[in-house]
């Protein structure tokens, strides 16, 4: 099967998603960019703007993903514009992880953050035959803890560094969620 074929239609009005092509990788670039960092992502609420500056990714970061069939770069559109994207990595043969979760500032707090959630629940499940999710959210942020608890992610005790070195140090807390319900 390709990368693109099978995927779960749009729910409601939501966009449906679509892997990344290498074309799309610049705009993807930048709407991580000014949801994560700057003063554009001030906009939306999930911004790391105030704790930290530079780069939130690269291309060739976004390039690698595209490269390995373990990984997965799904995009949402509304129209020709890219909304919202999430990246997908198999761990084993029944656990995934899911990061760079990323709406447009301006679209933040309208369902579309859970919508790219339960897709990739889902996406997870098919592609990678996942049964529990992770995913690690920057521990100063309890705002984000708490979103991802209330979608069914549990907090695991388990604290990664963060893998940029800051005094004082930030930690990424790693939280979890079984996905055997979640279609």
């Amino acid at each position: 099967m390709s990368r693109g074929a099978g995927l779960t239609p749009a729910i409601m009005d939501h966009p449906e998603a679509r892997p990344a092509t290498t074309a799309d990788l610049p705009e993807v670039h930048a709407l991580i960019e000014s949801a994560y960092r700057g003063d554009t992502a001030k906009a939306g609420w999930t911004h790391e703007a105030d704790l930290l500056e530079g780069p939130r990714t690269s291309l060739e970061a976004l390039e690698a993903i595209l490269g390995n069939p373990d990984e997965l770069l799904l995009l949402f559109r509304d129209g020709s514009a890219i909304i919202g994207c999430v990246h997908l990595t198999r761990l084993s043969a029944t656990s995934a992880y899911f990061g760079l979760l990323t709406v447009q500032p301006g679209r933040q707090s309208g369902g579309l953050g859970k919508h790219i959630i339960a897709t990739a629940e889902r996406e997870a499940m098919r592609r990678f035959g996942a049964r529990t999710m992770e995913l690690s959210v920057v521990s100063q942020r309890p705002e984000l803890i708490a979103y991802y608890t209330r979608r069914g992610y549990i907090e695991t005790g388990d604290m990664k560094p963060f893998p940029i070195p800051l005094d004082p140090p930030f930690f990424l807390a790693v939280m979890r969620k079984p996905l055997e319900n979640t279609i």
